[in-house]
């Protein structure tokens, strides 16, 4: 099973950041689904993870990574130097978790809310979960 992103899907942060992973993953290892929708609650529940999370998740086979530590691994995989940003693991998590707190409470003031969802171009559309 591939990894899968579980993203805010009203969030226009959120949605530039799964454009980017999409543009910096040229082998397809994620795919994605809304952390508001059926396969998106489901696939928190197969993991006893709470479904009530305002954060990016990254699940791995039975692993489930929020906030800064999902954010580390999902880079971990991305093309060029950005697999880089991954040393920043070594940067206690309360630490790393502060900053990725700050900028998700501000997500929406910053950048907004979607009024509709991004329709995926064909190559890309199988990589979303539904």
């Amino acid at each position: 099973m591939k990894p899968i992103i579980l993203f805010d899907g009203d969030c226009n942060f959120c949605d530039a950041s799964v454009q980017f992973i999409i543009r910096n993953d040229p082998k397809g290892i994620f795919q994605f689904a809304s952390l508001q929708s059926d396969i998106g609650q489901q696939l928190l529940k197969e993991r006893n993870a709470s479904t009530d999370i305002d954060s990016m998740v990254l699940i791995e086979g039975d692993k489930v990574f929020y906030k800064s530590a999902a954010a580390l691994r999902i880079s971990k995989h991305l093309k060029g130097l950005w697999k880089l940003a991954y040393i920043l693991k070594i940067v206690p998590a309360p630490i790393r978790n502060a900053v990725y707190d700050f900028v998700a409470r501000n997500r929406y003031k910053w950048f907004g809310h979607k009024e509709s969802c991004m329709l995926p171009p064909p190559e890309v559309r199988a990589r979303f979960l539904s």
